[in-house]
C-alpha cells in the first residue's frame, strides 16, 4: 500500500509516527506548503519524493491512497480531488467547515465508491473503545457526558507552538471531535444549543464556547471549550454512567476515583492515530467502509451547521 501524506505540520507528523508501524505500508510522497521545511521532513522519515504541488502528486502511478492532514479550508476540496484522480482518502478532522462542503463530500464518494474516512480519532483511542465496548455489551449507559477541551491559543500557533498558516476553530474542529464521539457512544443527537464568548480582534473566531447536546436515548453532553486556558492542556472527557464513572485522557482511561483502567489489550496499539490509520488501511484492502466513514460522521457536521446558525443568529 503506497501512501501520499498531505500537511507536513504537527498532525502530519503523528500520522507518519503510526504508519511506520503498519506492516505493507510505504509513505512515497510527503506534501508540503513549502519545498525546504516538506523535503528535512521527508528526509526524516525516509520518505523517497517531497514537493508543494498536490495536482500532480495525484497523477503518480505510485500512490494508491491519501491521508489529508493540510489546513481545515482545504479538506474538502483535496478530498474531492483525490477521490476523482482514483485515490483512496482519509480526511483529517474535520472533514470541512461547512455543511455545503461536507455533503460535497459524501457525494464523490457515493459516486466513486472509494474509500474515504475521516479522522474522528477519540472513536479509535483505546480509553473510548473501552468504553463503546462496555456499551455494547450492554454493561455500561450513558447518562451524562462532560467534556472539556482546553487549549492556550492567543496568537495563530499549531501543537508544536509553530506559526500557522491558517486559523483554528473551536466549533468545527475541536467541537467536532466530541460531538461525533457522543452520537458514537450514546445515539443519535436531538437536540443542540451553543453560546460563544467574544470574538478575537485578530483571530476573528470565539476564543471560548459552551455547548450542550442531548441524545436520543435521553442521555446529555455538557461541553467546554476554550483557547483562553493557561493551565492542563487538551481534551478531558467524563462519562457519568448507570454503573460507573471513568474519565478519558486521549488515550489513557481512569474510573472516578482516579484508579486506572488498563485499555492495554483492547486494539493491536496504544496510539489512537495509528489505530485510526489502521482502519484506513484495512478497509482498503478489504473492500469495506470504515468506522468514521464520511457517511457515519456526516450527521455530526449537520449538527455543528445547526450550531453555528445558532451562534450566527
Amino acid at each position: 500500500m503506497k501512501i501520499a501524506l498531505a500537511g507536513g505540520g504537527a498532525f502530519g507528523e503523528k500520522h507518519l509516527d503510526g504508519l511506520k508501524n503498519i506492516e505493507g505500508v510505504e509513505v512515497t510522497v510527503l506534501v508540503g506548503r513549502r519545498q525546504e521545511p516538506t523535503q528535512a521532513m521527508a528526509d526524516k522519515y525516509g520518505v523517497g519524493f517531497a514537493t508543494t504541488d498536490y495536482e500532480a502528486m495525484l497523477e503518480r502511478d505510485d500512490v494508491d491512497a491519501v491521508i489529508l492532514a493540510t489546513p481545515t479550508q482545504m479538506h474538502a476540496d483535496q478530498a474531492i480531488k483525490a477521490m476523482n484522480a482514483g485515490k483512496h482518502v482519509e480526511v483529517e478532522i474535520p472533514l470541512a467547515d461547512s455543511w455545503a462542503d461536507s455533503e460535497a463530500v459524501m457525494v464523490k464518494q457515493k459516486e466513486t465508491g472509494l474509500v474515504c474516512m475521516v479522522g474522528h480519532t477519540r472513536r479509535f483511542n483505546p480509553s473510548h473503545q473501552w468504553v463503546h465496548n462496555q456499551i455494547a455489551a450492554g454493561s455500561f449507559n450513558i447518562q451524562q457526558m462532560d467534556v472539556q477541551t482546553y487549549f492556550f491559543r492567543r496568537k495563530n500557533i499549531n501543537a508544536k507552538g509553530e506559526a500557522r498558516s491558517w486559523t483554528d476553530h473551536l466549533l468545527w474542529h475541536h467541537a467536532a471531535h466530541t460531538v461525533d464521539l457522543f452520537a458514537y457512544q450514546a445515539g443519535p443527537i436531538v437536540q443542540a444549543n451553543a453560546i460563544q464568548g467574544p470574538v478575537h480582534p485578530e483571530l476573528g473566531i470565539a476564543m471560548d464556547m459552551s455547548i450542550q447536546l442531548k441524545a436520543e436515548s435521553g442521555a446529555i453532553c455538557t461541553l467546554s471549550l476554550s483557547f483562553n486556558n493557561d493551565g492542563p492542556l487538551g481534551t478531558f472527557f467524563r462519562y457519568i454512567g448507570d454503573t460507573g464513572t471513568y474519565i478519558a485522557r486521549y488515550d489513557d482511561l481512569v474510573n472516578g476515583k482516579e484508579e486506572p483502567i488498563d485499555v492495554s489489550n483492547v486494539d493491536v496499539s496504544m496510539n489512537g492515530i495509528e489505530l485510526q490509520d489502521r482502519e484506513f488501511i484495512a478497509a482498503i484492502r478489504e473492500g469495506r467502509e470504515p468506522n468514521s466513514s464520511v457517511a457515519q460522521v456526516l450527521s455530526c457536521y449537520k449538527v455543528l451547521d445547526d450550531l453555528e446558525q445558532q451562534l450566527s443568529a
